[in-house]
């Protein structure tokens, strides 16, 4: 009876890791990522959206924040690609680049755009991060 108990389990267990595995690759073609509803990384577009939501954001606005999107979006892609760097080794770098990307959105916003931007940053945003901890608090003013 013990010995059909622990075989049960056990193929129970393969069973689960198998099913584990196989919902976690990814398939040719398809993005790691999975935008911010599949609980990866936003796209530049999903992230903008966002901000020109929260911020009100002008089409000339929209047109000079897309940029800097790209580029720490482009960065970050990079980043978590690089399977030799572990979780905390990949937000000590990603950061950074986030905290100057912030710098330069925030020099392309008004007064009230930018306590909209103060107050979104300290509540929980998940959306904007998919779920990965370490966004820059705002500046102390």
């Amino acid at each position: 009876m013990n010995r059909i108990r622990s075989l049960a389990i056990g193929t129970l267990l393969i069973f689960a890791l198998a099913v584990l595995a196989q919902q976690t690759a990814t398939t040719p073609g398809t993005s790691s990522r999975g935008g911010a509803e599949g609980g990866g990384m936003p796209t530049v577009e999903e992230h903008l959206k966002v901000l020109t939501e929260k911020l009100d954001l002008t089409a000339t606005q929209r047109a000079k924040v897309r940029p800097i999107l790209q580029k720490l979006d482009d960065a970050t892609e990079k980043l978590m690609q690089d399977e030799r760097l572990s979780r905390e080794e990949r937000l000590a770098k990603v950061r950074p680049q986030r905290k100057q990307a912030d710098k330069k959105i925030r020099a392309l916003l008004n007064d009230d755009q930018t306590k909209k931007l103060d107050q979104y940053l300290a509540a929980p945003h998940d959306e904007m991060h998919g779920g990965l901890s370490g966004a820059t608090a705002p500046p102390q003013r």
